[in-house]
């Protein structure tokens, strides 16, 4: 059990120490704390470094001690175990709950605590919601995509709602991504920028064709998910710290930029 960044720096530190992490033999792994264990590119890249099953998994510690929203062996995503913890996916602005297939922030209401019980506490986390028939034959509503991102993680570059889960999720679809990347937001002149310093794999890195190549992948991939042009500076493998907890991977320095701003304006004024 752990988070999906945890497991892919477990698994590098494994091969760096000339270890197959297949052989650890883990048939079952549990994931919650961030997103990535409902979103394919990432779901898929750990199951196929460690032979293993991947469950999504969610909660709030003010809500239960163990997850109240998971998937099962036969659905994806997380199913909302209605009848312990009530689940709403509400509109972030207004709290007020939402029609099935679209986004929000899932709201909790303890149905068995009667010490302390929680009544519509407001996760401030982002998922989808679906009441469609689930394979595994609960009738309980489902989370597809897991939990996708929190509310505060969420940022506009030039009027463009951006989530850091899918950025995570397009570079891990590409073969030489080397599973670390930083975000970084800026401005220049009147405009926000964004640029994506994205680790690559050694042979490519040393290969000046084949690094200008990912580069471009990486650009395209992010211009078709994102609808947005990204500025994309390859780095060598290893060269972004790595996390064994929850991954920080947005660098905004936009705030930086307004406080240079407000200092020249005040000393010409």
């Amino acid at each position: 059990y752990g988070t999906p960044t945890y497991a892919l720096h477990l698994a590098q530190v494994a091969r760096d120490e000339g270890l197959n992490p297949r052989d650890f033999r883990l048939k079952i792994m549990f994931f919650s704390g961030e997103p990535g264990a409902s979103i394919p590119g990432v779901r898929d890249k750990i199951e196929e470094i460690y032979g293993a099953r991947v469950f999504d998994s969610g909660s709030m510690a003010e809500i239960s001690p163990w997850m109240n929203v998971a998937g099962s062996a036969q659905t994806s995503g997380m199913l909302c175990w209605q009848d312990v913890v009530y689940t709403e996916i509400c509109d972030p602005k207004t709290m007020r709950r939402v029609p099935y297939g679209r986004r929000g922030t899932p709201v909790y209401t303890h149905l068995e605590r009667t010490s302390q019980p929680m009544i519509r506490l407001v996760s401030g986390d982002l998922s989808l919601w679906t009441d469609e028939e689930n394979p595994c034959g609960r009738t309980y509503p489902r989370l597809p995509q897991g939990i996708f991102g929190r509310i505060d993680d969420m940022f506009t570059i030039r009027g463009e709602n951006v989530y850091p889960s899918e950025i995570d999720a397009a570079l891990n679809e590409l073969p030489h991504y080397g599973g670390e990347h930083r975000i970084v937001i800026s401005r220049e002149f009147a405009m926000d920028e964004l640029l994506l310093r994205v680790e690559t794999d050694d042979e490519t890195f040393h290969r000046p064709q084949a690094r200008d190549k990912f580069a471009a992948e990486v650009a395209h991939k992010l211009q078709k998910v994102l609808g947005l042009r990204t500025r994309v500076e390859i780095v060598g493998p290893n060269s972004i710290p790595r996390t064994d907890f929850k991954a920080r991977r947005v660098i905004d320095d936009r705030a930086v930029f307004r406080d240079m701003q407000q200092q020249i304006e005040g000393a010409n004024g």
